[in-house]
């Protein structure tokens, strides 16, 4: 039995719990209203946008923004970020790129393991960094960011694998399907359904959450702050190359520059998606809308013929608004806190009454 079993429970805040968790759901809400609110004005100014076609490529686009926004929700729990995503995308989506490239019979399964292999080792070197190195989370993965990119152009030297040099079962696996449902988002699917699950059904999950409400607390209730923090980064990194081959499979064209510029949208979709960027809060399920959203809103952008400016744009507004929200959340909850403990103070001195 360790230290953390053996904890006193902490206050329940009643009113503070539910407002949170009102929050939460009405952000999720929102997301869903939102996204049926924009696809049926975008349908109604082009009806071709609910096309078979289109659907299919909005679901694409998701799976591997899904993933990487579901390992940076794991980060942003522990109250880390990764900005290396992108980066460490890029570098797994030419690693993979020329491996099956070189060995034409390799199989997707294989393809798919050396992409995990790839990012895991990336999201280790941020763990250590951040960890050991006493070095925020923001600054390593920033560096971090530039370091794997750096790598990648000089390893693939100006040069580019295209889709007529990969292997035809390697590019088949975007358009195959598990009963009618592309492979892609199956993945997608079970990469969020068990982080999830993890999450939410099992110790290491609540110890995350942990360690994003209270670094030095759940250090004092025997929680390996630096074990996690190792496992948060590394499954960062891990989804992160995972992604990479999802993204050789789908586009074909792999260069230097793949991934570049996914660092805002997967922070937005996880932000935007419910989890606080100040940690100890959040789902991969929200997470995974918030990718959805945004992918449907670069669709939506694109039918309408509007200037890509806009979804940066609103992007960034989104960001803001998550974080307003994330921030009054705080304050709501800190003030429910404090006018718990005052009348449990003045109850124990004999008082009967706190204006």
């Amino acid at each position: 039995m360790t230290a953390l079993d053996t904890a006193p429970a902490p206050v329940r805040v009643t009113s503070g719990a539910s407002w949170w968790s009102s929050v939460v759901r009405a952000r999720e809400l929102g997301i869903v209203l939102a996204l049926v609110a924009l696809v049926g004005c975008t349908t109604v100014a082009n009806p071709r946008f609910l096309s078979g076609q289109s659907i299919r490529d909005i679901l694409l686009g998701t799976s591997i923004l899904a993933v990487l926004a579901v390992g940076q929700a794991v980060v942003i729990i522990t109250r880390n970020i990764d900005l290396s995503v992108g980066a460490v995308l890029g570098l797994s989506a030419f690693t993979v790129g020329s491996l099956v490239q070189d060995n034409p019979g390799l199989p997707v399964v294989v393809a798919l393991l050396a992409g995990l292999a790839v990012g895991g080792v990336c999201g280790l070197v941020n763990a250590v960094l951040v960890r050991y190195g006493q070095v925020p989370a923001l600054v390593v993965t920033l560096g971090t960011l530039y370091a794997y990119r750096g790598a990648t152009y000089l390893w693939a030297g100006g040069q580019q694998i295209t889709a007529d040099e990969l292997p035809r079962d390697f590019l088949g696996f975007a358009d195959a399907s598990l009963l009618g449902v592309p492979w892609l988002v199956v993945i997608a699917v079970v990469v969020i359904v068990a982080a999830g699950v993890l999450l939410r059904n099992y110790r290491l999950g609540r110890e995350l959450y942990a360690m994003g409400s209270s670094p030095e607390a759940a250090t004092l209730v025997g929680i390996k702050v630096g074990r996690n923090t190792l496992v948060a980064f590394a499954t960062s990194g891990a989804l992160a190359g995972l992604a990479g081959v999802l993204f050789a499979v789908r586009f074909g064209t792999v260069d230097a520059a793949a991934g570049t510029g996914y660092e805002l949208n997967v922070v937005a979709a996880a932000v935007v998606g419910g989890v606080a960027v100040f940690g100890g809060s959040g789902t991969v399920w929200g997470a995974a809308l918030g990718a959805l959203l945004l992918t449907t809103i670069g669709n939506s952008l694109a039918v309408l013929d509007i200037d890509q400016f806009w979804q940066q744009a609103i992007v960034g507004a989104l960001i803001l608004l998550a974080i307003a929200v994330d921030r009054l959340v705080a304050l709501r909850t800190a003030r429910a806190l404090k006018t718990r403990a005052l009348k449990t103070r003045a109850l124990k001195k004999g008082g009967s009454h706190v204006d």
